[in-house]
């Protein structure tokens, strides 16, 4: 090869390596694929019955009103708040005085700002891409999305209740949950004092 041509096959050599990585670290980084094991039917079932009576419909499943009162809306599962019903307003001084509930049990304000409970169906808006790790996490150490480095889940939630909670229930819990029908739902984000 003649020398004249040695830095046009170096910068070719150098701009293809780049390519390479380049769309290497893009497919590995964009790609990722949670992969959780099949769930026995025994697990599934447990899990409903700890969600029935860990009374997680309470506040995570929209309401429809009856003659009896706000009943969880079947329609709707535990898709959280839904994002087309506004909050309202909320008194300034109630903040520091009082904790009010949405009369769906789906929004909470008190000294921390508004809270809104979260969508727990396998929809990508909710938990369809939460791993198993991700949701014990969220449960026993009280993190946003079962992410260590995100926000603290915001009350009413009641993850200390959970942080002793047996790990083959907490599985239990997730496999029943990804099993209901998703529903897409894209609950609003928390909001501060100051922007209430």
């Amino acid at each position: 090869m003649k020398k004249q041509y040695l830095p046009l096959a170096i910068a070719v050599l150098v701009f293809n390596a780049a390519v390479l990585v380049s769309f290497t670290n893009k497919s590995t980084t964009t790609t990722r694929v949670i992969k959780n094991p099949p769930y026995a039917k025994a697990q599934i079932e447990k899990g409903k019955y700890l969600v029935e009576i860990m009374g997680c419909a309470d506040c995570h499943a929209p309401k429809t009103m009856t003659p009896q009162g706000p009943v969880p809306d079947p329609v709707l599962g535990l898709s959280g708040h839904p994002a087309n019903v506004p909050m309202g307003n909320v008194a300034k001084d109630a903040l520091n005085n009082w904790v009010l509930f949405h009369p769906m049990n789906t929004i909470a304000v008190g000294p921390w700002g508004a809270s809104f409970s979260a969508n727990l169906t396998p929809d990508a808006t909710g938990i369809g891409s939460w791993s198993e790790e991700q949701f014990i996490i969220a449960m026993t150490e009280g993190k946003s999305k079962g992410i260590r480095t995100a926000r603290p889940l915001l009350p009413p939630m009641p993850w200390p209740n959970y942080v002793h909670m047996k790990k083959e229930d907490l599985v239990a819990v997730f496999a029943y949950l990804k099993s209901c029908k998703p529903v897409e739902n894209s609950v609003p984000q928390f909001i501060t004092p100051d922007k209430l």
